[in-house]
């Protein structure tokens, strides 16, 4: 793939491409960005990466009325919350949709043996590297761009995503549609398209982990203020 460009067929790739087509698409409906990654990249080389937030079902929503073809694949860690896991279920039904597995290939009972029992609660880092970023990473090799539910509003750590980046983690091209959306904005359209969410919204957990490393969010508390509570740490390492 290269260091710093990805080639399609008629365009190639670059930060400053980035750049420009985020200039272009700042001001765009999220459908209209998706329909743009769509005619760029086409359903073979473009993914969704979906941890069934409500940022992430409105995508889903999005995504497949304009081409049900692409990939949507989710990060298991073996650690999601059991609401996750019907919410899943519940938008495969919906929309008749399979979301690829990505996982390690570590077990739970491997990685207790190899780095101690309950990891996350020690090294969040070392945690969400073996059971999120390295499967991600491994998955990220079969696309030339991928889609994120992340927006500006959620953390000062993504205050300047952009609709579309080069990303220099895993050299591919990145494509947050929603990055100039509000939260108020995010479900007024779940519910104008009555897309299903994850119940556990209801119950003050605007951002969705793993199990062990969430908790719910205190009225006035940043949103994010509930993944890894009490380590200096909002980022699983998937987005720099």
């Amino acid at each position: 793939m290269g260091n710093q460009t990805v080639q399609t067929e008629e365009k190639v790739w670059s930060p400053e491409a980035c750049k420009a087509a985020a200039e272009e698409l700042r001001n765009s409906h999220p459908s209209d960005i998706l329909a743009w990654a769509v005619q760029q990249f086409g359903p073979s080389d473009l993914t969704l990466a979906c941890s069934f937030g409500y940022e992430d079902v409105a995508l889903v929503d999005m995504l497949v009325k304009l081409n049900p073809d692409v990939d949507i694949f989710y990060l298991d860690t073996g650690l999601l919350f059991r609401e996750t896991y019907e919410t899943r279920d519940r938008l495969a039904e919906r929309y008749q949709k399979d979301f690829i597995r990505v996982a390690t290939d570590l077990t739970l009972e491997q990685q207790a043996r190899e780095w101690g029992d309950q990891l996350w609660a020690r090294d969040p880092n070392q945690c969400c590297y073996l059971r999120k970023v390295a499967p991600l990473e491994k998955q990220l090799n079969s696309y030339r761009a991928w889609i994120t539910g992340i927006r500006r509003e959620q953390s000062p750590t993504r205050a300047n995503a952009e609709v579309v980046e080069w990303d220099t983690k895993f050299q591919l091209v990145k494509i947050n549609p929603l990055a100039f959306w509000t939260s108020e904005q995010v479900w007024s359209y779940i519910k104008e398209n009555e897309v299903p969410y994850n119940p556990l919204h209801d119950r003050h957990y605007p951002s969705l982990g793993c199990e062990p490393c969430t908790r719910p969010v205190k009225p006035g508390e940043d949103p994010r203020a509930g993944r890894w509570a009490g380590f200096m740490k909002t980022e699983c390492g998937l987005h720099k």
